[in-house]
């Protein structure tokens, strides 16, 4: 018999996932996980994906609000970065469901 997954728990990851849903999403958190000093410019982001600055921030803020990104203000830019073992989190949370 298989264990059933704990509601609450899959309501609280849905959100995250939802956010990898996306291929640009996905494009972004490997491009901003892989950057040199592990952070990158929303500038230097929209190269990459080949989509305008403001279609690429608002992926990046989605990223953020599903707590896998970080942003950082720095004059007019935004900078964002992996947050630190989210990835690895998420992988444990689907083990554990």
């Amino acid at each position: 018999m298989t264990a059933t997954p704990d509601v609450d728990r899959a309501l609280e990851l849905a959100p995250v996932f939802k956010a990898l849903g996306d291929p640009t999403r996905v494009r972004l958190l490997s491009v901003v996980a892989a950057a040199d000093g592990g952070e990158a410019c929303v500038c230097d982001l929209t190269a990459p994906v080949g989509l305008s600055q403001p279609t690429v921030s608002h992926h990046l803020k989605l990223l953020v609000e599903a707590g896998l990104l970080t942003r950082t203000q720095r004059g007019r830019w935004a900078y964002y970065a992996a947050v630190p073992g989210a990835l690895d989190r998420l992988a444990e949370s689907l083990r554990s469901l």
